[in-house]
């Protein structure tokens, strides 16, 4: 038997085993997790990877192989996505609040408090020399911009914009509430999750630094049914489903340095 043969041999013995596998576990689908619910699990960020990020530094314990700055960064799988390849993801659900920090080295890493952007708390702030929205506790406000997201591998995650990124966010929202159908009863507007957008990095600057930041193009339509239907009903669950966002943007050296 040949080398290629064998090749192809073991190809179809892997198959076949997986198939048997898959068999063998769909009699017992899901369990052991029966007493899990929504609570129980961490959504994932995806982050853009920056010069000080931990993940690219191979002397930090968060350290990522092969991860670089400007890459995506899934923080429960680990996973990372060539910036500049992109990923496709379908924005599923939105949400803007004002995310309260304490200073980097006060308190704990979580936020102190959000609220809504109903709230009017925005107008208790000055701008300080660190150019940080500060409240009369010393606190400091982030305008956060956040989306729910199913990636093109079928994964829910969840990725913030904030200071620099509010504008690609701005333009991003823009991209989809300019998107009109013709439907039987004339022009519409369809749901946000019914087109697909590469969300890749570039690198952006100001007079106060330079950093990578996200870069967005509108793919096209969804073209697989079972997906729009999987991103509709991921809409519908977090219609009211709060950011934890202390997971995915606890203070760091990273954050602190990002110009604004």
């Amino acid at each position: 038997m040949n080398k290629e043969k064998r090749n192809m041999n073991q190809v179809a013995k892997k198959e076949n085993s997986s198939i048997a596998l898959a068999s063998m576990f769909e009699q017992d689908k899901a369990g052991g997790m029966d007493q899990m619910g929504s609570e129980d699990f961490a959504m994932p960020f995806l982050r853009v990877l920056g010069q000080l990020s931990p993940e690219i530094n191979k002397r930090d314990a968060k350290y990522v192989e092969g991860a670089e700055a400007g890459m995506i960064f899934n923080t429960v799988t680990k996973q990372t996505y060539d910036g500049e390849k992109g990923l496709n993801v379908i924005p599923c659900g939105y949400k803007r609040e004002y995310v309260e920090w304490s200073d980097r080295g006060e308190g704990t890493s979580a936020p102190v408090a959000i609220h809504p952007v109903s709230s009017g708390i925005i107008k208790e702030t000055t701008r300080g020399s660190d150019y940080k929205d500060r409240l009369p506790n010393g606190n400091y406000l982030e305008n956060t911009a956040s989306y729910f997201v199913l990636t093109e591998d079928m994964q829910q995650a969840l990725i913030t914009m904030k200071s620099t990124q509010l504008k690609v966010s701005r333009s991003w929202n823009s991209m989809m509430n300019t998107i009109t159908l013709k439907g039987k009863n004339g022009m519409f507007t369809p749901a946000s999750y019914s087109h697909v957008y590469n969300l890749g990095t570039v690198q952006q600057s100001n007079d106060k630094g330079t950093w990578f930041g996200w870069n967005i193009t509108k793919i096209g339509p969804v073209q697989d049914k079972s997906v729009y239907e999987a991103a509709k009903a991921f809409a519908g669950n977090v219609n009211n489903a709060p950011v934890n966002h202390g997971e995915g943007e606890t203070k760091s050296k990273e954050t602190d340095s990002v110009p604004f």
